[in-house]
């Protein structure tokens, strides 16, 4: 999407700091535009493959159903079986797969006294070929160790044909209109296996993998409503202008753009540098480059040798259909998804699979006002749609405003935000008075129908964790100043552990009020979580995590009666022996009530 109106040195930043950056890889303290990622194999692919290598066909199924927990970031228990059968769905499209082991034949309309001639219906693998402009001839044993791993696993290839066919005609056409090396179109194989949900310790997201200020950069819209990473429109249009930019810069050659989407354009560049010093050649090939980088384009290649000649390899392709799957259909408003759903007559699974992007029950009220729906249900939504007015597709929940109401609190409790109440009830400020009415939009459906919506893909992963990692499940409130080390720490678990129960990176903020599901592995965890739920009582805001230095001639009931607080709790709180003595100097943390301490 055009960016003209930004400084051009935004522009050489965010080439500079490419898609995928490792810190050690940035290059200028001012390219503060971009956030730095460590280099990983990309989020969906590393599971898939995992799956793939697990056997039998059925411990394949059993894998790749593990595999589809841990990629969705989470959804009640309770729906389970809804968010497994959307899973399943992403990976047997078969609506859209031609049903034959091979294209299916049509017969041409011939006069009578001529024999009928039969001819492939279309498909889109060939035409995919057809746009193919990378060199696939480079000897290379990157190339060969990549085909190698792709010819001894066939359902690989299955599995991300599969789920790419919901996608793969849309990029294709994208890539097409500008184009663009058709090889592009399977990048997200790399990326994400075409798991639109995909989500990665570096905090990348989506088909494309992008990370939170590239997608910030390219016009990617980040909100509590939804995730533009995720989008398949948006994403797919940032993605190839990201792709052109970088080939533009590197004088066209593609295979330089794929290592700096991967790795930055500064790590690119300066291993080029380091070539040019030394008289040595400057092609992808020639480069020392990070291990992912070097391993990422090869295994593009790859791929697109096995997408260009399949039966050389031993492969069969699914054969894919060259019609569109999905169409844009203009809704003019907000929407609530499961009406969405049952205006075009299709399952609310169907909806979140071409529409990733969403995090809540609803479309954004901001925009942009469209969603992707099957081609064969687009015209029965659009009909369905004129019928129904603005106001009625979304539910109202008209709520009188009582003694202690914020709008915060009212947004939390009707799963919205305090701008949304603000907007719909034309407010001007946050202030509200006691017995004053508000309009509320609210989820016209009970949660576990939205079963792939953000909230519920949460839910699902917190209670999921606890079954693999074991430890005490902790309600956890966040306080002012905590950090993911710091709750890490007390609770006895690592830091990756505990972002990724919770569906986040370990860069992402913690916001005071948020709620941490743990799966401890600390002996005092039951008294953690009544200090931290202590927080949300009715004395809300007056318990306080203290740090006590202890002196001399302290002991344990002394400092229990000053901070009103029990001796066991400060046993249990710092893991002591009670018939040890303390020590002037030691460290205690303690959780007080602050009107009941000196």
């Amino acid at each position: 999407m055009p960016i003209y109106h930004l400084p051009t040195l935004l522009f050489v930043g965010a080439l500079i700091s490419g898609c995928q950056m490792p810190a050690s890889a940035q290059q200028d303290p001012q390219d503060g535009l971009l956030d730095s990622r460590e280099l990983s194999v990309a989020a969906g692919d590393e599971g898939l493959k995992e799956a793939v290598e697990s056997g039998t066909d059925a411990q394949q199924e059993a894998a790749l159903k593990a595999t589809r927990t841990k990629l969705d970031d989470a959804i009640e228990p309770s729906m389970q079986k809804a968010a497994q059968d959307a899973r399943e769905k992403l990976d047997t499209p078969a609506q859209y797969l031609v049903a034959t082991a091979g294209s299916v034949p049509e017969k041409r309309a011939v006069p009578e006294d001529q024999e009928a001639i039969e001819t492939p219906a279309p498909d889109l693998w060939a035409r995919l070929r057809e746009g193919f402009m990378l060199d696939h001839d480079v000897d290379e044993r990157r190339v060969q160790s990549q085909l190698n791993w792709y010819r001894s696993h066939p359902k690989y290839i299955d599995r991300v044909a599969e789920r790419g066919s919901r996608y793969l005609y849309y990029i294709l056409n994208e890539a097409e209109k500008r184009q663009l090396p058709t090889e592009l179109v399977l990048l997200p194989v790399v990326e994400s296996a075409f798991d639109p949900f995909a989500y990665s310790h570096g905090r990348a997201a989506g088909l494309w993998q992008f990370i939170p200020s590239t997608g910030k950069y390219f016009g990617l819209t980040q909100s509590w409503w939804h995730d533009e990473r995720r989008d398949v429109v948006a994403a797919t249009d940032a993605a190839f202008n990201y792709l052109e930019r970088l080939a533009k810069r590197f004088d066209g050659d593609y295979m330089l753009a794929l290592a700096a989407y991967n790795s930055g354009g500064g790590t690119v560049n300066s291993a080029m540098r380091r070539n040019r010093n030394r008289n040595r050649p400057t092609d992808f090939w020639s480069l020392d480059l990070p291990r992912e980088t070097r391993a990422y384009a090869p295994k593009l290649i790859a791929l697109a040798k096995i997408f260009a000649d399949p039966g050389k390899y031993g492969i069969e392709l699914p054969p894919l259909k060259d019609e569109p799957y999905f169409e844009i259909v203009d809704t003019g408003s907000q929407i609530d998804l499961a009406q969405a759903a049952l205006l075009a007559e299709v399952d609310i699974d169907e909806i979140y699979l071409l529409n990733p992007s969403f995090n809540r029950w609803a479309t954004s009220p901001d925009g942009p006002h469209r969603l992707l729906v099957p081609v064969e249900n687009a015209k029965t939504f659009r009909t369905a749609l004129t019928d129904i007015s603005p106001a009625e597709r979304v539910s109202w929940h008209s709520y009188q405003v009582s003694s202690g109401d914020t709008l915060g609190s009212i947004a939390q409790r009707y799963g919205t935000t305090s701008s949304v109440i603000q907007q719909v009830n034309k407010l001007n400020s946050h202030i509200i008075r006691i017995g004053q009415r508000l309009m509320i939009p609210s989820a016209s459906q009970d949660a576990g129908t939205y079963s792939l919506s953000a909230a519920e893909r949460l839910s699902r992963k917190q209670d999921r964790a606890g079954e693999k990692n074991g430890g005490k499940r902790v309600e956890y409130t966040v306080r002012s100043g905590d950090t993911f080390w710091d709750i890490a720490r007390e609770h006895k678990v690592s830091v990756r552990q505990l972002s990724s129960w919770n569906g986040m990176a370990p860069g992402d903020p913690l916001m005071p009020g948020q709620n941490l599901v743990i799966w401890s592995e600390s002996p005092q965890a039951t008294q953690l979580a009544n200090a931290s739920q202590a927080a949300l009582r009715g004395d809300k805001g007056m318990v306080r995590k203290v740090g006590y230095r202890v002196r001399k001639g302290d002991n344990l009931s002394r400092i229990a009666n000053r901070f009103a607080v029990n001796v066991s709790d400060i046993a249990s709180w710092n893991n002591l022996n009670t018939s040890r003595y303390l020590q002037p100097g030691q460290s205690l943390v303690l959780y007080v009530d602050i009107r009941n301490s000196p």
